[in-house]
């Protein structure tokens, strides 16, 4: 594997809040356009992972290398101007906005008129936001969610809400996609629609993947590789059969799940 391959190092990685240590010596990498997937117990680490990946949280030790460059002292809006988006386990849209309005919140970064200009309406600022919103009606077409447009985003079933997260990440076209349990919470029908949507948005627009899910049988399907996590520390890493095969995950985490 050439470093060109590689868009993702996670390089030592260790991260304590007073004495609890979320993260001991955390290190793997994710080529790109690949799915790649944290596996784990709760309180394993996982969220707190995809936290300093993107610069949310600032780990003791350790550094995060995307694209080749070492990122120091970084925050998730200079990770997200990097090519960095983020959906949470716990949904942060704008409940009282429409579907169309919380999708365009992920095409602020790339608007390059000034707020005065956009709030008016004027000259360039229109025709850039008529530009972005065509954009965001693609993205509402592609996850199917057009009847829904309109709609205020706090009136829309649990699924579509993940649906329109989704959505509003990938309106910022991002290189490498960080997904927090997108299908957390969904019956069966649902989870099967988002694991669709997720292999079209690698497929499709070549998207890089780091998902962190609980249903194995979704991470098995479409992880190329898995690394797990337990209690802060890695204790796993590879092909989803070898994960599978491997003793200390069976017993940590896929030996107790049902």
């Amino acid at each position: 594997m050439s470093g060109s391959d590689i868009i993702l190092e996670v390089r030592g990685i260790s991260l304590s809040f007073g004495g609890v240590q979320a993260l001991s010596n955390i290190s793997f990498d994710v080529q790109r356009g690949e799915i790649r997937s944290i596996i784990g117990p709760n309180g394993a680490g996982k969220s707190s992972m995809l936290n300093c990946i993107n610069g949310a949280y600032k780990p003791q030790e350790g550094q995060i290398v995307f694209e080749g460059e070492t990122l120091d002292d970084v925050n998730p809006h200079r990770m997200a101007s990097l090519g960095v988006a983020r959906t949470f386990q716990n949904l942060a849209l704008f409940k009282g906005m429409s579907v169309l309005d919380n999708i365009m919140t992920g095409r602020n970064l790339r608007m390059k008129s000034n707020l005065f200009l956009q709030a008016l309406r004027l000259g360039p600022a229109e025709r850039e936001e008529i530009r972005h919103r065509e954009f965001v009606e693609e993205i509402i077409d592609f996850l199917g969610i057009q009847q829904h447009r309109r709609t205020p985003v706090g009136q829309l079933p649990y699924g579509l809400q993940k649906r329109v997260d989704l959505g509003r990440a990938l309106a910022m076209e991002p290189k490498l996609l960080l997904l927090d349990e997108p299908m957390a919470g969904m019956n069966v029908e649902e989870k099967q629609d988002m694991c669709r949507f997720i292999l079209d948005v690698n497929d499709e627009f070549g998207t890089t993947i780091v998902l962190i899910e609980h249903d194995m049988s979704v991470v098995m399907d479409i992880s190329e590789r898995v690394v797990v996590l337990d209690y802060g520390k890695k204790i796993g890493d590879g092909v989803p059969d070898d994960v599978r095969q491997n003793p200390d995950v069976i017993n940590a985490y896929l030996g107790t799940e049902h």
